[in-house]
């Protein structure tokens, strides 16, 4: 079992490597993808070096999910033992049911992403490196997921944040692209210094980094310690899951190819900080004060999000806040205490959020324009992705029986029980996630609404050519739209995920209260935007509450206004003070060379002065 999730998580690395050393080679020795005087995705040697053992981690993950869920329980390997002098690192794996299904649900998007990404780039001069960094960002993404050791979690978490930099920045030559990579990374690595800062105190106060020691004893923990590591965990989870304060990075990294959106935000990177607070969530129980925290921040993201995704013209910013506002319901649901309620809604997002940016990437690329303006009666020309988008915002918005709603509920169910009843955080917070999650169910149906209409409906707005993309973009579409569909149903196993009449029938009026609201508004003029009717309060969502704005008046503008002094300072004191130095020496040394000129005359002319002074000086003297 250790050796088959190994295999896992080796095979897109070593993937990664043969794309980066060979891919272009492999080009070559293929034909160079040639055929019939065309392009040939399938000939192509680098897709088929990203793609195959993408295929194959696909393969041993069923295998290592199936026989997990017919033999559940723990297992566990380790590789070797680094001594550090203090606290071990033991590099291991572990797999349990959590990290079994979600290592399957990484590499179902992983591989679709990479199958989509064939045709979305061709002709790309740099897909080989592209595909490569897909391969070692899904690697990193599964050492996170199976890793028994949280520094070897702590390996994974980075190079992730390294390659999402490259991804986001693949075409870099775009100013956009670039400064958005750039502030990705930044902030995401403000969020992972507070993290591995509390992994350190985790592990130091646990006297080992083992996950499953460090869950086992994290109750008899000092309460200090256990509650300052896993507000330091949560500063790294805020990062990552782009969740308030550190989400702004989030809606610009939409500058990058839309295949990395979907990745980034579907599966994996914004995905692993709520997995790493579900892998040790007895840390987090035994610490109601960051559970409070979790549960506050959880409610403003998600309604501030919402309300963002709300007013955004743009339709892949309609889905990064819609991603934002997800990640919060999952917070949502583990600061309330219901673990598997929020894995369940990870998995169920992870499929249908994947669905839908690279259902959206069949329409920009149709479209040439990611504004939803440009759109309008799509649904006729491009009858698969409509019907593909149609189940993903379904889903997303959590009309029954599509998954949304299933994991959902059972979110809403858990918060509900929480409030009612009590649990690991006060009552207040309780209440306040509850109806926090109703408030955002309502919002994400309006917003999903609105997005359908505008896309599909109506009068086509644009001079193009309404049709299907390639086969390749629409059939893999196609394709995520069955888990999109029906993995809600799978949930029905356990007692916790089964949804209960009062609290479906309030979140089924609620969405039909949000939806119905944005038909109505679009039904009066399908040629405009149903968000005009948020009046003076658009501009403030559509800039998602100026926090940007606060972070470059507050952060941003000070700090290269010290930036520009401390340049002036370094030309006019620092520069001036070395180049002046210098100038003296050499003034001295002009000085000093005076008499070591090579003249004879001169050197007997200063032997009699000398001669003469000191004479004249033994005379006076004595």
């Amino acid at each position: 079992m250790i050796v088959l999730a190994s295999l896992v998580a080796l095979l897109p690395f070593l993937a990664a490597f043969a794309g980066m050393l060979f891919g272009p080679y492999v080009t070559r020795l293929l034909g160079g993808g040639r055929a019939a005087g065309r392009t040939s995705p399938l000939r192509n040697g680098p897709a088929l070096v990203a793609c195959a053992p993408i295929a194959v981690s696909l393969v041993l993950a069923a295998v290592v999910a199936f026989t997990v869920w017919r033999e559940p329980g723990e297992r566990t390997g380790m590789l070797t033992v680094i001594e550090t002098g203090s606290v071990p690192i033991r590099v291991g794996l572990q797999v349990d049911g959590l990290s079994a299904v979600v290592a399957l649900m990484v590499c179902c998007v992983a591989l679709a992403v990479q199958v989509y990404s064939v045709a979305y780039l061709e002709g790309d001069r740099r897909y080989s490196s592209y595909a490569a960094f897909i391969s070692l960002f899904t690697a990193a993404m599964l050492l996170v997921v199976y890793s028994g050791d949280l520094l070897v979690l702590y390996a994974g978490w980075e190079v992730m944040g390294i390659c999402s930099y490259f991804l986001i920045g693949h075409h870099w030559e775009d100013r956009a692209n670039s400064r958005a990579a750039v502030k990705a990374f930044l902030v995401t690595r403000l969020g992972d210094v507070g993290f591995l800062i509390g992994v350190l105190v985790l592990g130091v106060g646990a006297g080992t980094f083992e996950i499953r020691e460090i869950a086992r004893t994290a109750a008899d923990l000092p309460g200090t310690t256990v509650t300052a590591a896993a507000l330091l965990l949560l500063a790294g989870v805020a990062g990552k899951s782009a969740q308030f304060p550190l989400h702004t990075w989030l809606p610009d990294a939409m500058a990058g190819p839309t295949p990395i959106s979907a990745l980034i935000h579907a599966a994996t990177m914004v995905a692993a900080g709520v997995y790493v607070v579900a892998r040790v969530f007895p840390v987090f129980e035994a610490a109601p004060a960051a559970l409070a925290v979790l549960g506050i921040v959880a409610v403003v993201s998600m309604v501030g999000a919402a309300c963002a995704a709300l007013a955004q013209d743009d339709l892949k910013r309609v889905l990064a806040y819609s991603t934002i506002s997800q990640l919060a319901v999952m917070a949502a649901g583990l600061a309330v205490g219901g673990r598997s309620a929020a894995i369940f809604h990870l998995l169920t997002h992870g499929a249908f959020k994947a669905l839908l940016f690279l259902a959206a990437g069949c329409v920009i690329a149709v479209a040439g324009s990611n504004m939803l303006a440009h759109y309008g009666g799509l649904r006729h020309g491009m009858p698969i992705t409509f019907w593909s988008m149609t189940v993903g915002l379904a889903a997303l918005a959590g009309v029954p029986p599509f998954s949304g709603w299933f994991s959902k509920d059972s979110v809403i169910e858990a918060a509900q029980h929480a409030a009612l009843h009590g649990g690991e955080v006060a009552g207040a917070v309780a209440w306040l996630v509850y109806l926090g999650l109703l408030l955002t169910v309502a919002l994400t149906a309006a917003y999903a609404m609105r997005t359908w209409l505008m896309t599909f409906f109506g009068e086509p707005r644009g001079s193009y050519e309404i049709r299907e993309p390639s086969r390749i973009m629409s059939w893999t579409v196609a394709a995520l739209a069955v888990p999109a569909a029906i993995l809600g149903f799978f949930g029905l196993g356990a007692a916790e995920l089964r949804p209960h009449a009062g609290p479906a029938l309030l979140s089924v009026v609620l969405l039909a209260a949000g939806a119905g609201a944005a038909f109505l508004l679009w039904n009066r003029d399908p040629a405009l935007d149903p968000a005009r009717a948020l009046g003076p309060v658009r501009p403030v969502f559509a800039r998602a509450f100026y926090v940007d704005e606060l972070y470059d008046a507050a952060i941003v503008r000070p700090v290269r206004a010290a930036a520009r002094y401390v340049v002036v300072l370094d030309r006019s004191r620092v520069d001036a003070a070395v180049t002046g130095t210098g100038r003296g020496a050499l003034r001295l040394g002009e000085w000093l060379r005076v008499p070591q000129n090579g003249n004879a005359q001169s050197y007997l002319t200063g032997l009699l002065a000398g001669v003469v002074v000191i004479v004249a000086g033994v005379v006076i003297l004595l």
